[in-house]
């Protein structure tokens, strides 16, 4: 039934990706004894020694860290995300090599190596409050989550201590507290927003953003080599001072050190196994990257985390007898329901005064509002509502690299920063429609012989209403806080380039909505658990890596529970 069943090809647990997730489900199982073979598309990445630009300054690279018009006319996709550059195109998946259809415009951002986009994502990290997960079933929309913000507060705590997130204590029910390390600060300018919010708009409150770095590293940091952030905002190069949390440098260290850990990179993942006989997954067969060899690896259970829409993609082409639409796909909403966040709206103004203040190096987070929309009643003539995010600087007292100069003169005018500015943007939910959804493609294959995906996935007015709301919202927020020149813009982007795609295999209660229970378990195969953004009913306002953290604690804990029961 199997190829190459044999003893060296037998783990008690499979973890498909090496992500946020997937170094979570690693971590948890390996330090509960469970013997775990980690299985990664991409190519290895060692911490601190494959970090291979971070030191490095503009003028070391061929074009002072920009790409080269031949790169951007191979690579429309991936050049689009802002964290692109001559310094950490490494980690990022070029287009060619993983083709898929954009039924819909869709922009895939990916990251196949060792650690996944977590050397890539932007380490902003807020709780869901109990609104987020009651808003569903309170507005009749997706279906209920069959969890609340009880089921999940104990593990966003045991998440942040790990982890190591920075952040204020500061009081908002919508926005639940943390275990915090020391905040970083407020500019002057920020702060006088701030100030000039909390007067005028009772129900909004401007905060320090909350993040992924160590401000001033603990014990569990410090016995894994991790070090303070140093403010440099190269994180992308991947940070040899293990300043931010990533798998390479936090999950994966910690299941290593147990003894019980397996990475096998350059491990594409065709499918997992079913056995007809058990009722249970068997293991998952990989494509090897490079020989396009095959090879199965089995387990008692299996955790799929290969990122959202790869999660979906796997599951989807997981086919047997009992499972002819993908596995655990009996009510055929395998892949429907998927959802984003809207980042379309943004804006700009400048700001007069403070001219004899700056601000010390390269903070690696701004100033957040949470969402004051919908949050607890429908009030709105759209859906849901959106974080605000802003941040203000000085640039150059020349805004043009190719002004005229040279000589002392020159570098001393350059030397003095320039006047205020401010940038503002949304962050905005959206609500997830059968419509949106991705399948895979009938008749095209990618290199390692795997059906295409195919993404048709979009917009609605309800979007679009929620950017004219941001729009309105944050030019008045903005005038009365004293801004001037203000203007917004709609950057009409396609999903995607937020990089937090969701849902697919979402959560439920029951069997007939949903793939998977309150314990991320699919309702058909009990030994499968997806953590990953896949597994999301909706997708709130908030950044969404902290709470696919805890949803994996979370799940692991409760896996290794049932396989100890034998229950699994």
């Amino acid at each position: 039934m199997y190829i190459n069943r044999n003893a060296a090809n037998q783990f008690d647990a499979i973890v498909v990706g090496s992500g946020i997730s997937g170094g979570w489900a690693a971590k948890e199982l390996c330090e509960k004894g469970l013997k775990t073979l980690v299985l990664e598309r991409g190519r290895d990445v060692q911490h601190v020694t494959d970090y291979t630009t971070a030191m490095k300054n503009p003028w070391d690279f061929d074009h002072h860290l920009r790409m080269p018009a031949s790169f951007r006319a191979e690579n429309p996709i991936a050049t689009k995300c802002y964290a692109l550059d001559e310094a950490t195109q490494q980690f990022f998946v070029k287009d060619a090599q993983h083709p898929y259809v954009q039924e819909k415009p869709f922009d895939w951002i990916r990251g196949y190596q060792v650690g996944g986009k977590s050397l890539l994502w932007a380490r902003q990290t807020q709780r869901w409050s109990r609104y987020e997960f009651e808003a569903p079933g309170r507005d009749g929309f997706a279906v209920e989550w069959p969890i609340g913000y009880e089921d999940l507060a104990p593990w966003y705590s045991y998440v942040e201590k790990f982890a190591g997130i920075s952040g204020n204590k500061d009081g908002i029910d919508t926005l639940p507290d943390g275990e915090f390390l020391p905040p970083w600060q407020l500019n002057c300018v920020e702060k006088h927003i701030q100030d000039k919010v909390a007067a005028n708009y009772p129900d909004r409150r401007v905060i320090i953003g909350r993040c992924a770095h160590l401000t001033q590293p603990q014990k569990v940091h410090l016995d894994l080599g991790r070090g303070q952030c140093q403010a440099r905002h190269l994180c992308y190069r991947g940070c040899p001072y293990g300043g931010y949390f990533s798998s390479n440098s936090a999950t994966l260290p910690a299941a290593r050190k147990t003894g019980n850990l397996t990475v096998r990179p350059f491990s594409t993942v065709h499918s997992i196994l079913y056995d007809e006989k058990k009722g249970r997954a068997a293991g998952v067969r990989i494509v090897d990257t490079n020989t396009n060899e095959t090879q199965d690896f089995f387990a008692k259970i299996v955790f799929v985390n290969a990122a959202c829409l790869n999660t979906n993609l796997i599951l989807l082409n997981s086919k047997s007898n009992r499972f002819p639409n993908g596995l655990g796909n009996d009510n055929g909403l395998l892949g429907r329901y998927v959802a984003f966040h809207n980042y379309r709206g943004s804006g700009g103004a400048t700001f007069e005064g403070y001219d004899d203040r700056y601000y010390f190096g390269r903070r690696p987070t701004s100033a957040f509002m949470p969402s004051f929309r919908n949050v607890k009643k429908q009030e709105m003539d759209f859906q849901r509502g959106y974080m605000v995010a802003f941040s203000a600087g000085r640039a150059g007292a020349t805004s043009h690299v190719n002004s005229p100069g040279f000589g002392a003169e020159f570098k001393e005018k350059w030397a003095k920063p320039g006047p205020w500015s401010v940038y503002i943007m949304m962050q905005g939910e959206t609500v997830p429609k059968y419509e949106n959804h991705v399948r895979l493609s009938t008749d095209l294959k990618d290199p390692w012989g795997i059906p295409q995906l195919v993404t048709s996935v979009g917009y609605d007015d309800n979007d679009g209403k929620m950017v004219k709301d941001f729009h309105a919202q944050a030019s008045e927020m903005l005038e009365k806080a004293g801004c001037r020149n203000i203007h917004m813009g709609d950057s009409h982007q396609a999903p995607g380039l937020d990089i937090h795609e969701m849902g697919g295999v979402r959560m439920g209660k029951d069997p007939k909505t949903s793939l998977l229970n309150k314990w991320s378990q699919l309702h058909a195969v009990p030994n499968v658990f997806v953590t990953d953004g896949a597994s999301m009913t909706s997708v709130g306002n908030q950044n969404p890596s902290l709470t696919f953290m805890a949803l994996t604690a979370r799940a692991a804990s409760y896996a290794v529970e049932q396989l100890k029961k034998r229950n699994l």
